[in-house]
């Protein structure tokens, strides 16, 4: 049984955070998450990590009578979609502002056990 964990309006752009989601997509939890442990973006990584665990403290909820230990949790599928993107000036030389923009991202990830057809394939 799949669980799933939604992040909204993580203040990071989607481009970056989607970089640090490919590398954890398909993964095992337990190496996703020494994955991003040692990631390069540490601030992406760590939301991304948090969102992780949520994942799998939401399939503890659903399988009450299984123990998280025994069985083989992976990341199934992760998305990185825009959100909000506040707009804001910033001044520049001979009176202009210049046109900053602050994005943001939501991100929906699913975290489900392996079966045996998934093994052999």
């Amino acid at each position: 049984m799949e669980a799933k964990a939604i992040l909204r309006n993580c203040p990071l752009s989607p481009r970056k955070m989607r970089m640090v989601a490919d590398l954890v997509r398909g993964q095992k939890v337990e190496r996703a998450l020494n994955i991003l442990q040692w990631n390069q973006k540490p601030g992406y990584a760590l939301f991304l990590s948090k969102l992780i665990r949520s994942g799998v403290a939401n399939w503890s909820q659903i399988n009450s009578g299984e123990r998280i230990e025994d069985s083989d949790l992976y990341v199934k599928s992760i998305l990185v979609d825009g959100g909000v993107t506040m707009k804001r000036l910033r001044t520049a030389p001979q009176g202009r502002g210049y046109r900053q923009r602050k994005r943001s991202n939501h991100v929906t990830i699913v975290i489900d056990t392996v079966t045996k057809s998934e093994v052999n394939n």
